[in-house]
Formats: C-alpha cells, sequence, structure tokens
C-alpha cells in the first residue's frame, strides 16, 4: 500500500501526460515555454483569480507574495503555528519577525477569533495557512485585515481546488484574498513532478511586479530594477499540470468520498472536522489520538504507511527559537495537536481494499 498514490496516477493519466512532456521536449522551450503561459491562463480560470503565476515552488511563491509587498527586517507577519516550515521560513528569510496565533482545534487553521490581539504597528501581512485542505475562516480574517489596511497572503499550498461559501457566492481557494499561494509538490492536489508553485492575485500592480520578481527582477532583457529570484516554473513541469489540471475536481470528489468512508467506520480517534462552508480539497486525512505511540505500532504491525503532519510547532522549532522567544505553552492548541496528529494513507486512487485494511488496523 502506498501513502499517496502517485503511480497509479500516472497509469490513469499516462497518455496526456507523456504527450504534454513529448511536445515541451520536441519544442525545446524548456524554460519560460507556450506551456508556461498556458498553465497560468488555466490556473486563472479554474480559482477565479485574474493572474496565476507561476513559479519555482510553494515556497518561493510565499517569499514572492512578501517581496511584493516590500516586506523586510523590522516588520511582522502573522502567521500559524501548526504548518510545514515554509510558511515561517518565508517570513524569516526576508528579516521578519513571524508573529504567531494559536489555532482552531476543530480545523486547526488560524483562529479568527484571536488573530486582532497580534496585530501590532509593525504587522506587514497577515498568512492564514489552509491546513490539509481546509480553507481557513477567509471572510473573518480579510475583514479584520481590513480594519487595519493590512493585506492577506493565503497559503494554499494544500488547499489548491477547496472553496468556501461567503454570503451568497462561493469562493475559490486561491482567490479569497489580496494574495494567495499555492504548491505543487507532487503529493499536493494538484501536483507537478518535481517542484512547482503559483502566486495568485487580482491586482495588476502586484501581478506585474511578481513577474519580474520570479525572474531575478528583470524588467526587460538584462535591466533589472528589483532584487529577485530565479524561481520560474519549468515548461514540463507546468505541461504535466496541464494535463492532470482537467481530473482535478473528479479526484476531490473521490478524496471526499474516501473521507467519508474513513469518518463513519474509525472508531476511538478525532476524524477531521470541515466546516459547513467549506468545501475541502483533503490534502490529507489526518487524525487525532491521545495514544499516537499505539496507533503508530498498529498500524506497523498491520504494513500501513503514516506520516505525522506536523510533529513540532513552528514556534519551537529551533531555527524559530534561536532568534525569538517562543517557548512551550505560547500556543497550547497548537502544541496539543502537534502531539496527538496522524495522517492515514490517502488519494483517490486508495482502493476499497486498501480502505478497509487501514480502518481494521486503527480500530484494531
Amino acid at each position: 500500500m502506498e501513502f499517496i498514490n502517485l503511480k497509479a496516477q500516472y497509469q490513469a493519466y499516462k497518455s496526456s501526460i507523456d504527450k504534454a512532456m513529448q511536445d515541451v521536449l520536441d519544442s525545446s522551450q524548456f524554460i519560460m515555454g507556450s506551456a508556461v503561459g498556458e498553465l497560468e491562463s488555466a490556473l486563472a480560470k479554474y480559482s477565479g483569480a485574474k493572474h496565476a503565476i507561476a513559479c519555482s515552488s510553494g515556497t518561493d511563491a510565499l517569499i514572492l507574495a512578501l517581496m511584493a509587498l516590500d516586506v523586510k527586517s523590522g516588520d511582522e507577519v502573522i502567521t500559524s503555528p501548526f504548518s510545514f516550515i515554509a510558511s515561517v521560513e518565508a517570513i524569516m528569510l526576508l528579516g521578519a519577525k513571524p508573529v504567531f496565533v494559536d489555532i482552531d482545534e476543530k480545523t486547526y487553521n488560524l483562529s479568527s477569533s484571536k488573530l486582532e490581539s497580534s496585530i501590532t504597528d509593525k504587522t506587514k501581512a497577515i498568512i492564514p495557512v489552509a491546513i490539509f485542505g481546509q480553507m481557513a475562516d477567509m471572510e473573518s480574517i480579510n475583514a479584520i485585515a481590513s480594519n487595519y489596511k493590512i493585506p492577506v497572503i493565503e497559503d494554499a499550498a494544500q488547499s489548491f481546488g477547496a472553496a468556501q461559501i461567503q454570503g451568497k457566492n462561493q469562493i475559490k481557494s486561491c482567490n479569497a484574498s489580496l494574495l494567495a499561494t499555492t504548491s505543487f509538490f507532487p503529493s499536493k492536489p494538484l501536483g507537478c513532478y518535481g517542484d512547482g508553485g503559483a502566486v495568485f492575485t487580482s491586482d495588476d500592480v502586484l501581478a506585474e511586479k511578481l513577474r519580474y520578481l520570479l525572474n531575478h527582477g528583470q524588467t526587460r532583457r538584462y535591466e533589472h530594477s528589483f532584487i529577485g529570484l530565479n524561481a520560474r516554473l519549468d515548461s514540463i513541469q507546468a505541461a504535466v499540470l496541464l494535463a492532470k489540471l482537467p481530473h482535478l475536481d473528479s479526484e476531490i470528489a473521490k478524496r471526499q468520498e474516501i473521507a467519508k468512508v474513513y469518518d463513519e467506520n474509525l472508531r476511538s480517534v478525532i476524524t477531521p472536522f470541515v466546516e459547513s462552508y467549506n468545501t475541502s480539497a483533503y490534502a490529507q486525512y489526518s487524525i487525532r489520538s491521545t495514544d499516537r505511540k499505539g496507533l503508530t505500532q498498529k498500524l506497523e504491525s498491520a504494513k500501513i504507511p503514516y506520516a505525522v503532519h506536523y510533529p513540532i510547532s513552528l514556534h519551537l522549532q529551533e531555527v524559530v527559537t534561536k532568534l525569538y522567544p517562543y517557548k512551550k505553552g505560547n500556543f497550547p492548541i497548537s502544541e496539543m495537536v502537534s502531539e496527538e496528529i496522524l495522517s492515514l494513507p490517502f488519494s483517490p486512487f486508495l482502493t476499497k481494499e486498501e480502505q478497509l485494511s487501514v480502518i481494521k488496523a486503527v480500530n484494531g
């Protein structure tokens, strides 16, 4: 059993993926080729954002978004302590201070009710993370941020394809704030065959700046107006994503079906909670257990793969505590979830037999 069955996915779409990659090889347009522009148009159309700017990874997408806002040393950026390191890494690379807001105990996303008290005159941006494929309470977060004229960057590395009802409208992830970023790491809901990412915005000025920044700050050939990055997306990765994007909605529907099977059959663990106004992309299926060690032993005995997303809250990571005086107890919900969380095998290609094997091992 695979934790995420990328082999089965490739076999399902092999002919279209192979053709897309071969087309790039035949064209020999490996950097900034036509596939990249086609992908950006398709991503923008899918998300509803005016602009999608493809780049080299989800981490670079975050860095680019912060650079576009001129985040620098002395600034503060608010984010969640329960996420992958990239969420805080991007902030710290630019010399800014990560300011954490504890998470909601049910969704594991940044708690909007705790946000406002962390805003200061140094706050330059707010980065809510859409953990495990479910969007944060973007409507409330945007409202609070708007009162202070602070831009919001949705870290949608795990939630491309998710959606949220706001009033009478359904808003897709990556179109719910001034800026949004996503990752196309192979295991994501929409993944390429290497690293890849994108930044989304409907602001024309920011979009233009982002395009300069990801290509060495170049405004014309060999003319550079900004300190930028080499953060371009390779054409072959763009081609893979173009081949896979038409299947995303059906794959998310399948993820939701499998999640329901897990929900209805798992015992003695806390299963994922999805807000009534949210549609999750289910990047992972993560449960909680107060006896995680015992649970992992049962899974190992049954030869069931698993993962822990994430075992250490960001404010307790050594790279953070070296610079900032965060300590255990600062964000108790994040710390508790980090000690209990466990991700089970999950993908649209998880067979019925495999699902039952996982359930039997967890319940055994």
